[in-house]
């Protein structure tokens, strides 16, 4: 059992449709003042029935008072490090320090091609997300002397100036599933957010993954708590329980802590476009969850 001790976080996932052109920034306001603590989006600029997910993030920054946001992941391919660090640094210091970065190294590459991005092989995307994540990193790095300078395969950056530094220290979450990219978690990210619905072998993969993260972190010398594990959820809610997040709120808790107490995950959050289900999970769910994970923690630490 692992439990990396970290304070929980709720949020959802909400598709960035285009129409009806204020569905998602709706769904946003409706999360803030539900009281939830994270806002995200996923990034296809390739999708036109998407808005496009830097826009609506800052849209919704503007509209929103105290909801983190973030992608869902970020499309690196065609978002150039340097330009995202300046984006993410302009947007966290205009919302008051509220905007995390969760990024990916890059899919549907023929889709990215047609947009005008480099395609990658998969061990070449890989490298080039952590080429990037250097050079996001120096360009925050506004208190240190001296320019940017990254000489990478994928990325160079020759001389740019540092700045503007962020509100708050910028998580920077990886949307990772393969061992390559799980390691390269654990050797650079804040934090691990995949899909519980894109693991094949559902919690049992969930537990070798946050192996690999954990071994990974050890070997670069780190503490396997600096990556926090985050976690895309679906379910229904039902008047009796029939299977992991499909039954009652209480069933919901139940299942919730279970993944913070048994497999260390800190932040669920809700892929729903749905108002009612947002408002249920944050008055009844997050509470619940809270509540339980408390009481087993201080019951482990007596």
């Amino acid at each position: 059992m692992t439990d990396y001790g970290h304070e929980l976080m709720f949020g959802t996932f909400v598709t960035p449709t285009a129409q009806p052109a204020r569905q998602a920034v709706d769904l946003a306001v409706l999360a803030d003042r539900a009281g939830l603590d994270l806002v995200t989006f996923q990034d296809h600029p390739y999708q036109p029935r998407f808005h496009d997910t830097w826009t609506l993030l800052s849209y919704v920054a503007a509209r929103t008072e105290r909801v983190r946001l973030s992608g869902n992941v970020i499309n690196l391919p065609l978002r150039q490090p340097a330009v995202l660090a300046r984006s993410a640094a302009s947007l966290d210091l205009l919302s008051g320090g509220r905007f995390e970065l969760g990024i990916g190294a890059g899919a549907f590459w023929e889709a990215i091609e047609a947009m005008g991005g480099r395609r990658l092989a998969p061990g070449e995307a890989i490298g080039a997300l952590a080429e990037a994540i250097e050079v996001i990193r120096a360009t925050w790095a506004a208190e240190q002397p001296g320019a940017v300078r990254v000489k990478g395969e994928y990325y160079q950056v020759n001389g740019a100036k540092r700045g503007p530094a962020p509100a708050h220290r910028i998580d920077v979450w990886l949307g990772a599933y393969k061992p390559r990219m799980l390691r390269l978690t654990g050797r650079l990210a804040d934090g691990w957010l995949p899909s519980l619905a894109y693991l094949p072998g559902g919690l049992a993969d969930l537990a070798e993954s946050n192996r690999v993260i954990d071994e990974a972190a050890l070997a670069a010398g780190r503490q396997p708590s600096a990556v926090r594990r985050l976690l895309n959820i679906a379910g229904r809610f039902a008047d009796t329980g029939r299977a992991l997040l499909d039954g009652p709120p209480e069933q919901w808790a139940e299942d919730l802590a279970g993944l913070t107490l048994d497999h260390g995950v800190s932040a669920f959050i809700l892929a729903t476009d749905d108002p009612a289900t947002t408002e249920r999970f944050a008055a009844e769910v997050v509470p619940a969850t809270r509540e339980l994970v408390a009481e087993e923690r201080a019951r482990r630490a007596g």
